[in-house]
């Protein structure tokens, strides 16, 4: 079985990225292309992202997982600890995270350092996650193997009919982490594949350096 994808082509033009006229903060770049990605539309979830950790086999493994918020610090998620994810981030907290935005033709890649949350931070967001999805943190043991589906699904019924009228409580395996940059670059796509690529890199004094990249 083969498929040539050889004539799969386009042409980039909707935008340039000059590093001469954008912030000298790359979080600050961030917010301004993820708003404009928003008003564009034509995507359905813009703070879906790949994220790329280094399991136990020694093998890298990209997913996608939704970002919940970002700051002057960094970026955050929510998952389970317990997770082939949250295994391979204890053992090896560096990571990349990446985001392809079609509808503008643009790309973000984050390489940086993730760290747990604080109790407090996660136990809000829990609280604010429909029901639907807080009793979903308590059925899946993330990444474990399983039967079959109808066994989730009985064990949500039954969770549903233990904490009927009651609170549901964040589970002590499941959080946020934030990731901390050490690197941004900013990828816009152009016509004849000379693409923007304008990278930002920790300095050791904790500034941003920035630089261009060829395509």
């Amino acid at each position: 079985m083969q498929k040539d994808l050889g004539s799969y082509r386009k042409s980039y033009d909707k935008s340039e990225l000059d590093e001469k006229t954008i912030s000298n903060n790359p979080l600050e770049v961030f917010q301004k292309w993820f708003y404009e990605v928003e008003a564009a539309d034509g995507v359905d979830e813009p703070n879906a992202m790949t994220i790329s950790t280094l399991g136990l086999d020694g093998f890298p493994k990209n997913r996608v997982v939704l970002l919940k918020k970002f700051t002057h610090e960094g970026f955050i998620f929510y998952t389970n600890y317990d997770s082939e994810k949250g295994v391979a981030i204890s053992e090896n907290p560096n990571l990349c995270i990446s985001f392809f935005w079609p509808n503008l033709e643009r790309q973000v890649i984050i390489k940086g350092k993730a760290e747990k949350l604080a109790t407090n931070l996660s136990d809000g967001y829990f609280e604010s996650r429909p029901r639907g999805s807080q009793l979903g943190a308590l059925v899946s043991n993330q990444s474990q193997p399983i039967e079959s589906r109808e066994f989730m699904e009985e064990k949500l019924r039954a969770l549903e009919i233990e904490y009927d009228g009651k609170e549901i409580n964040r589970p002590a395996n499941w959080g946020g982490y934030l990731v901390r940059p050490i690197s941004i670059e900013f990828w816009q796509g152009r016509p004849n594949r000379l693409h923007d690529r304008i990278l930002f890199t920790l300095t050791e004094d904790y500034d941003w350096h920035k630089q261009r990249l060829q395509p």
